[in-house]
């Protein structure tokens, strides 16, 4: 079955299929070593985000931290397609699109530990992340905060002639925020490139789906708006490649909008390690643990190990450099320096400019 002919049936009020979330990953996209390439980003993904996890739960970072870990293969697979010219936006759950653009690893844990050298000076935090060298353009604790300014910022490139677009990133409680709607219509009407990128992973905050909307897809306010979409297991990555490529040749190609609805589950609970199995909602041990059996990176490594082109060794290998690379970043960024105390004002308030000197 065609994704957008299964949306239209879960639109009639059906059930998410295990047609959908259950398809092997297509290995015939990319050679080989560009799947390993794709492996190794995802494990550093998930075990930077571990290592967030125990170090926050060990009080070292003091902020919250929202953690993404089984997400992966979203970030990873649309960033594929996308260059340090477009703009990437995102929300309060962002590590992994950060990541997925840049890997500066000790930029990021110094963001998080409040220390100058991070990405936004140490006054963000795990929601204020940035790198717009990268063509990521920052993430909010706002839910839908930055949808608005991906379509402003599609429309900027498109007035301006570039190739450039727009990649907005937010989950299945955001569409129950008013400027998610407005910002699909004025996409539409104006034509601003722009990518909607709804991971549904089932719960605003620690609220599931099915208490909240009608419908468990998102993918009908995309109908409402007359925007071409596509509906997809976000835990497949060989299928997240695929739609969005399609997609984002569509949208540099009409200048007009597009609506990705990517399937997914997030491991950890709405905020810190904790899994959220004991705070009088419906999410269950066992929901996570099913959820946990269609795991993007383990798929991925079952695909390659069947196919003959990965080992346990070469697993292991990958974890290793990874967990070497983390070790590395996280001991310097305990090291670098905190803002000085101006910092607080000078990033605050602009200072008044010198009046020039009469002759």
């Amino acid at each position: 079955m065609e994704s957008n002919d299964l949306a239209r049936d879960l639109i009639e009020g059906q059930e998410l299929t295990t047609a959908l979330l259950n398809k092997e990953i297509n290995l015939d996209v990319f050679p080989i070593a560009t799947w390993i390439e794709k492996l190794k980003l995802m494990l550093l993904i998930r075990l930077v985000e571990q290592k967030i996890a125990d170090e926050r739960r060990n009080g070292v970072i003091g902020g919250p931290v929202h953690l993404s870990s089984g997400q992966e293969a979203i970030a990873v697979g649309i960033a594929t397609h996308l260059s340090n010219e477009d703009y990437m936006f995102s929300a309060h759950r962002s590590h992994a699109h950060l990541l997925s653009l840049d890997q500066d690893l000790r930029k990021l844990f110094a963001e998080l530990l409040g220390k100058a050298t991070g990405s936004s000076r140490g006054m963000g935090g795990s929601m204020h992340l940035w790198s717009g060298s990268t063509g990521f353009h920052g993430s909010v604790p706002i839910v839908a905060g930055t949808v608005s300014l991906a379509v402003g910022a599609g429309l900027a490139s498109k007035l301006r002639n570039q190739d450039s677009i727009a990649v907005t990133f937010f989950g299945d409680g955001a569409m129950e925020e008013g400027v998610v709607h407005e910002s699909l219509n004025l996409a539409k009407k104006l034509g601003s490139p722009t990518l909607f990128v709804c991971e549904n992973n089932f719960f605003s905050s620690h609220m599931h789906i099915s208490q909240r909307q009608p419908s468990p897809l998102n993918s009908r306010f995309a109908v409402s708006n007359l925007i071409d979409y596509e509906l997809v297991d976000g835990n497949n990555i060989s299928d997240v490649i695929s739609a969005s490529a399609s997609l984002i040749s569509k949208i540099r190609e009409t200048h007009e909008p597009a609506f990705l609805e990517v399937i997914t589950f997030r491991h950890f609970g709405h905020v810190d390690w904790r899994e959220d199995t004991d705070v009088g909602v419906h999410r269950s041990a066992s929901e996570i643990k099913i959820w946990k059996t269609r795991d993007p990176i383990s798929r991925l490594e079952d695909a390659l190990r069947k196919s003959g082109n990965l080992t346990d060794r070469t697993v292991s290998e990958l974890r290793k450099e990874i967990e070497n690379l983390i070790h590395e970043a996280w001991q310097n960024s305990l090291n670098d320096p905190f803002p000085s105390p101006s910092a607080t004002l000078d990033y605050v308030y602009g200072r008044p400019r010198q009046k020039e000197q009469s002759n």
